[in-house]
């Protein structure tokens, strides 16, 4: 996770010394830069480092965007090389956290990791790879894919989630992907070649015409290739949405295999209501790319953040994250989904609503920014 810092007057304020990113995983590198740094009090090292190569920060993660290549009209993949800290050992379908500088603001947003992880020892190239759909209404989405450049330097949040090929693989598995959501999946599938485990693999996947499929050519040669992987593909333009209640037409033994399935959020809900009916629900395992909110309702209100002292008004549908993000107050955060529990701080004063419930939290509760609007004037400790 990028440290954040409270900005006044243009001025970096740390009174507190950053925690060194990968300090645990590089001791001895670790141990030579607090020699290094009794040397150079009152400034750290990473404010000489950083002129050399800003990927040595010991204060944050960062890396730099060694290439962009297009994927499918509105989609591309971008492999990054990242810097000091960042911990390569992650699990296949976990995503990253991401920061782009763009108009004086950093912007974050959390990406599926398509890359395989790499293992202490490994020598392969040490780099990891995002592949981003411009959505209409995303604007950094549709700046990774359009505008941004190879050699932009970029901040990274340590990979995350639960949504993860275990090892060994299941003996059988079931794929159940739609647009994008394959993107989890190709990391899955990239280790499952790295260490030999394709057993016996299905994958369904749709996407609106054939033109749009993610990876359609690697995924082709993956089926060529190896005879346990066979790849379902349904332009749903010209065949229709996937039905999982005719899943039996596709895959008749779906009740044996394990299932990581990852779309839309209309397919999602309806493979919950098949495999619980089913019972086999434990085998189900789902990744959502959005939060699932309740409709808003309230006149939103103005949040105070209490240790800066800013203060921003908000509507009801506008979450505490988002909203101090607009006037400069950066806040901890990670999944910006509610999952990961990395944004909750203390509410100090006044009520919010969970985003995804409809809830409404109480003074002297701990709430998750990410997820939570302003019911009325509110104060966070953040």
């Amino acid at each position: 996770m990028a440290k954040n810092y409270t900005k006044t007057n243009a001025k970096v304020v740390d009174t507190i010394r950053p925690t060194v990113a990968g300090a645990d995983r590089h001791p001895i590198w670790h141990s030579v830069r607090g020699v290094v740094e009794r040397m150079t009090t009152p400034l750290l090292p990473d404010d000489y480092l950083h002129l050399v190569n800003p990927l040595w920060s010991a204060r944050e993660l960062r890396g730099r965007v060694v290439s962009v290549h297009r994927e499918t009209a509105d989609s591309a993949t971008l492999v990054v090389r990242p810097g000091w800290g960042f911990s390569f050992d992650y699990q296949p379908g976990q995503y990253v956290g991401i920061g782009v500088l763009m108009d004086g603001r950093w912007r974050w947003r959390s990406y599926s990791l398509t890359s395989a992880p790499v293992v202490a020892g490994d020598r392969r190239d040490r780099t990891i790879s995002i592949t981003v759909k411009a959505m209409p209404e995303g604007f950094l989405s549709s700046h990774l894919v359009d505008g941004i450049a190879a050699g932009t330097v970029v901040r990274l949040a340590d990979p995350q989630g639960n949504f993860v090929m275990p090892d060994p693989a299941p003996e059988k598995v079931l794929f159940v992907t739609a647009g994008s959501g394959v993107t989890p999946v190709m990391s899955m599938l990239r280790t499952l070649v790295r260490h030999d485990q394709i057993t016996d693999i299905v994958h369904v996947h749709s996407a609106p015409t054939a033109p749009d499929v993610l990876f359609a050519d690697e995924l082709a040669a993956l089926q060529r290739e190896h005879p346990g992987y066979r790849l379902r593909v349904r332009a749903t333009r010209s065949d229709g949405r996937l039905n999982l209640d005719r899943l039996d037409d596709e895959v008749p033994d779906w009740r044996e295999r394990q299932v990581w399935a990852c779309g839309p959020e209309a397919m999602l809900a309806d493979a919950e209501r098949v495999w619980t009916r089913a019972g086999i629900a434990d085998r189900l395992h789902l990744e959502r790319f959005a939060v699932s909110r309740a409709a808003p309702h309230g006149a939103g209100g103005t949040i105070t953040f209490a240790r800066s002292g800013k203060t921003v008004a908000a509507d009801a549908a506008t979450s505490v994250l988002e909203a101090g993000e607009g006037v400069g107050e950066l806040m901890p955060f990670g999944c910006r989904m509610g999952i990961c529990q990395s944004c909750v701080v203390e509410l100090v004063d006044g009520h919010v609503r969970d985003l995804r419930t409809g809830v409404e939290h109480d003074p002297g509760t701990r709430i998750q920014t990410c997820v939570s609007s302003p019911s009325g004037d509110c104060v966070v400790n953040a």
